[in-house]
């Protein structure tokens, strides 16, 4: 009986790994032992990698419609409620987008916002500490 060796697949795992370190430094991407242990810590790191930038680019939007409302000037915090109250649909990105490259649309909408927030909207006084 002739033993069955398990070349083929062996070679198809190997070259989906080097494929997929395909662009790493030095002999992780060509070495199987290090492709595979850094392989695998890339994608440890994958998610974690996405969540953050996704927050990132929000925190990145939240900054650049804080300016752009400063010039009209209206807080961000008070420019996000009267979209709401006017019910406008309208998320962070596009808001920056907006901010930056159409100043006129985004003056229209700091207009709504202010409009659409009640009379009475004012800052909660904290208590000082005695």
């Amino acid at each position: 009986m002739v033993k069955i060796k398990n070349s083929v697949a062996r070679k198809k795992g190997r070259k989906r790994v080097f494929r997929q370190t395909k662009g790493f430094y030095g002999h992780k991407k060509n070495r199987w032992g290090q492709a595979m242990r850094a392989l695998i810590k890339a994608l440890r790191y994958n998610t974690k990698h996405r969540k953050a930038r996704a927050r990132d680019f929000r925190s990145l939007w939240i900054v650049r419609i804080n300016a752009a409302c400063q010039e009209s000037g209206l807080t961000y915090s008070r420019f996000i409620r009267g979209l709401k109250e006017a019910k406008v649909l309208l998320d962070r990105k596009m808001l920056a987008e907006i901010a930056i490259n159409d100043a006129a649309t985004f003056k229209k909408l700091v207009e709504l916002a202010s409009k659409a927030l009640p009379a009475n909207v004012t800052r909660k006084k904290v208590a000082a500490k005695n």
